[in-house]
């Protein structure tokens, strides 16, 4: 290259660079981000006044790695239908992804079916043969208690130190050959009913009371198939939940508090059948009532209802009190999982990942500008 034509590439280059800075320094002053890559969406779409690069632009946080970690997966209906779907690397719709304590949330559905059975009574005394010797005080935890995490039992779910903690301990230690058996043994630390505790040890009870209403047999291979056709023929055929895969333990008490998987387009379809309260295609699979207690606040943790989390002041809050609707409910899980539902907007938002403490922080603020996106009513 001759010094004439150097000199012109030269000039060119810091005019780039000189307009290209001009332009991040205006932006910057004026709080603007550069519009998301539609590109990166399996399906994106408009809702309403709502265009596609809204959603796009509002979501973009979620995959901002250093803002909100990593997420696998982001789904989100409104109406039922699809407005946006995008995955991470090596994620795609086929990929069932572990729920964490999503899975609390589909445990208490199984659960209100049961009810609505007349298996198991919301009120009545949790019908566990290790509580039932007369003055043990755990023989007053009702079904209640254990949906609203009020049972009473010792529990320390995250520690510290994490090692030493039950949920710990009961899931991948000395308590994982028998879980609930483990959770059930716990004493009581509380009169039942009297304190707010979160507690996968309670969802695992839950799960061998659902089991030990199926069949009488402790051999496991037949403990894990009642559970399986039960849920086959009660919420996986009537919801089109094809991908919904349990896992148990070794008894064959399904891990209902942390270990099932599904597709995010399937935790995305259990979303909007709750945001319908339990209706399916114009069947009332799950009863309505139950959905409602499931979402109605606890008298021990208004941001806690049965096995959901809920859009209000309270303990432990894992949503947004304050901004959005008192409505949204939400299950969640380890890592910053959600799975968000807000009847007022009809929508359902579906994020899984894994983020730290902080980066969590991210993933909710990135929700609350998805859910905000969109008018009430």
């Amino acid at each position: 290259m001759n010094s004439k034509k150097w000199l012109a590439a030269s000039v060119l280059l810091l005019l780039a660079l000189a307009v290209g800075a001009l332009w991040h320094r205006h932006a910057g002053a004026q709080g603007e981000t550069p519009p998301a890559d539609l590109s990166r969406y399996r399906t994106l779409q408009g809702s309403g006044s709502i265009g596609a690069q809204q959603i796009a632009d509002a979501a973009e946080g979620l995959f901002d790695e250093d803002a909100a970690g990593a997420t696998q997966a982001f789904v989100m209906m409104r109406d039922g239908q699809i407005l946006a779907e995008r995955y991470g690397e090596g994620i795609g719709p086929q990929t069932k992804l572990l729920s964490r304590s999503i899975a609390k949330t589909v445990t208490a559905t199984l659960i209100g079916l049961m009810v609505s059975d007349g298996r198991l009574a919301l009120d009545s005394p949790a019908p566990v043969p290790a509580w039932s010797q007369p003055g043990d005080p755990r023989g007053a935890i009702t079904l209640s208690n254990l949906l609203q995490m009020t049972s009473g039992l010792e529990h320390s779910e995250d520690g510290p130190p994490l090692y030493e903690a039950d949920t710990v301990r009961m899931i991948f230690t000395d308590g994982s050959a028998d879980m609930a058996g483990f959770a059930e043994a716990k004493p009581i630390a509380h009169p039942p009913g009297s304190q707010f505790t979160y507690s996968t040890a309670d969802t695992m009870i839950l799960s061998d009371l659902m089991t030990r209403m199926l069949t009488t047999s402790g051999e496991a291979d037949q403990r894990r198939a009642a559970m399986m056709e039960f849920i086959g023929g009660r919420l996986t055929t009537p919801l089109g939940l094809a991908s919904l895969t349990p896992e148990f333990d070794r008894r064959g008490t399904m891990i209902g508090g942390a270990m099932m998987y599904m597709t995010a387009g399937d935790y995305a379809r259990f979303g909007e059948f709750l945001r319908n309260k339990g209706r399916v295609k114009g069947h009332q699979v799950l009863s309505a009532r139950w959905v409602e207690f499931m979402t109605t606040p606890s008298p021990r943790n208004p941001a806690y209802g049965g096995h959901v989390w809920l859009n209000r002041e309270g303990k432990e809050n894992p949503l947004f009190p304050g901004r959005g609707s008192r409505r949204i409910f939400a299950a969640v899980g380890h890592h910053g999982q959600y799975l968000l539902v807000d009847p007022t907007r009809r929508l359902v938002i579906v994020r899984m990942g894994i983020s730290n403490v902080v980066q969590r922080e991210g993933v909710r603020r990135s929700l609350v500008r998805l859910v905000e996106l969109f008018p009430q009513g």
